[in-house]
């Protein structure tokens, strides 16, 4: 399964971009001088599935079930487990 590299600047609820490689990502966000998070993400797969899957999240298994049947959860899962870089004007800090 692939993956993609999404931009997050610092305080925005939306993405600035999303990128198929690290480092187009990085020069874009060098040439426009951003602060903020780079993450990758897995393609066609919710970031909650995928830490399941892979077994890449800290929620104790009598809490699982219960967490899985919930949207508002699942629908804005991340885990510190995603590979990501934060930069600050526009270098990785």
């Amino acid at each position: 399964m692939g993956t993609v590299w999404i931009f997050n600047q610092n305080n925005t609820g939306f993405s600035g971009g999303v990128f198929s490689e690290l480092g187009l990502a990085e020069q874009w966000i060098k040439e426009n001088v951003l602060t903020g998070v780079l993450t990758e993400y897995p393609l066609n797969q919710g970031v909650f599935d995928w830490a399941v899957e892979n077994d890449m999240h800290s929620i104790k298994p009598e809490k699982l079930a219960e967490k899985s049947q919930q949207p508002d959860f699942i629908g804005g899962f991340t885990t510190a487990n995603q590979e990501h870089y934060h930069y600050e004007n526009g270098a990785r800090a």
